[in-house]
């Protein structure tokens, strides 16, 4: 009799307190849970011996890379439903150890090992990053981490981002008929005017990507541009652009930390999607290199992901999934945070705007280029690959729809002793 799919659900539900919201087909045929709701879809046992041996985000992770663990049904529901049992269980949630102390929620786990069948660990996707040691931020590890998220082929990101190649928040107006491409142009765009660019000046574009931002600040406002980024595809990328658009002669990209830049002074400098990438630790110093970069009356814009502030900010916490899968050491500050060790390295802050939502936008576009793409995209990677994206772009888009993270520019300048922060008296206009 096929059962499996019954059993599991009630071995879930002990585990877990609650019922579960989304169904369960197994791999015995057999289906539980409510009529009409998207199912969770565990194609093997080896997809239950990898929660067991890493409870939690990462168990979840490794069978849905591996492909063990599959959604029937809209992806998005299916995300928002199973949100509050796994990624928003909170800080009061129990942990594993405080809940095997119920014998209910032992008999469960009992019954759980009995239906994965011989406990053998399954080896981890090929697509984990292996650890070493976490979070140095080094110049070696950096670069590292940067290969394992943009090396994945310009080919692929052309399938996702579409022809603006342009890998952060887009910036879309109001009303239908918007396209990810007028949205991101229009977002380059707005960093521009905010950074005031006027011909002849220099910016630095920290965390270059390929070459988006360079081009169009040295094409549409006739500045002189260095690029520097740690992927050498990207770098490849972007000089081939910067070469097919006549643009030799004002733009240079280059393959370089941030740290070894040493040839200031810049009249602006842009770092779009970048900071996420620094590190805690590390944050102060990034800062004061790009504070000791601009020439006074200089001004930055940085371009980040937020979190939410956590009740002990001194608890470091990381997103097991995006940890092994997508952004090897990456880290998300509060904006607060990020303000303050801005204001610490000398910067003084002009202007914050939240644009949480377009992000949203943005990746729900993405996800769609994936997923009508989806044959060539494993093509181009592995199918572990692209389920990585497809789950990553997907849960953040809900991520940033729900306010569990956002997106800020921040406008910063290296104001003159003398006070004058060059800015005009109005930098905002609102729809009434």
């Amino acid at each position: 009799m096929a059962d499996a799919a019954l059993r599991l659900r009630n071995l879930v539900e002990q585990l877990l307190g609650v019922p579960l919201p989304v169904r369960i087909r197994a791999w015995d045929g057999s289906q539980a849970g409510p009529p009409g709701a998207p199912a969770l879809v565990v194609r093997n046992r080896r997809a239950l011996r990898r929660l067991l041996f890493k409870p939690g985000e990462l168990g979840l992770a490794r069978a849905w890379v591996a492909g063990d663990l599959d959604v029937e049904g809209d992806l998005y529901t299916a995300l928002d439903l199973m949100a509050g049992l796994i990624w928003e269980r909170g800080e009061d949630a129990r942990t594993l150890g405080q809940a095997l102390r119920d014998p209910e929620v032992r008999a469960a786990v009992r019954g759980l090992v009995k239906l994965a069948g011989p406990p053998l660990p399954p080896a981890p996707p090929v697509e984990e990053v292996r650890r070493r040691r976490a979070h140095l931020h080094t110049r070696r590890t950096d670069r590292r981490a940067v290969s394992h998220h943009y090396d994945v082929g310009n080919d692929f990101y052309e399938l996702v981002l579409g022809p603006s190649m342009v890998y952060s928040c887009a910036y879309w107006e109001e009303g239908p008929g918007a396209t990810l491409e007028t949205a991101q142009r229009d977002k380059l765009e707005l960093v521009c005017r905010k950074l005031g660019l006027k011909p002849g000046q220099r910016l630095l574009d920290v965390g270059c990507g390929w070459g988006s931002m360079a081009v169009h600040a040295a094409r549409e406002h006739g500045v002189s541009v260095v690029g520097i980024t740690l992927s050498q595809e990207q770098a490849a990328y972007a000089r081939k652009r910067v070469a097919d658009e006549g643009l030799t002669d004002r733009v240079e990209i280059r393959v370089q930390d941030y740290r070894d830049v040493a040839d200031g002074p810049y009249d602006a400098i842009s770092s779009i999607g970048m900071a996420e990438h620094v590190g805690a630790e590390r944050y102060l110093d990034y800062a004061r290199s790009l504070y000791a970069l601009l020439a006074p009356g200089g001004r930055l814009l940085n371009h980040q992901i937020a979190r939410r502030p956590r009740r002990d900010e001194s608890a470091y916490s990381v997103d097991a999934f995006i940890d092994a899968y997508v952004f090897p050491d990456g880290e998300l500050a509060p904006l607060g945070t990020t303000v303050t060790q801005l204001e610490r390295a000398g910067f003084e802050v002009r202007d914050v705007e939240s644009i949480r939502e377009h992000y949203a936008l943005t990746l729900r576009r993405w996800v769609a280029n994936l997923e009508d793409g989806w044959p060539r995209a494993v093509q181009l990677t592995s199918p572990g690959r692209a389920r990585v994206w497809r789950l990553y772009m997907a849960a953040s888009a809900l991520s940033f729809e729900r306010n569990r993270i956002g997106v800020n520019q921040v406008l910063a300048v290296r104001t003159p002793e003398a006070g004058s922060s060059g800015l005009p008296l109005r930098t905002r206009t609102w729809n009434t």
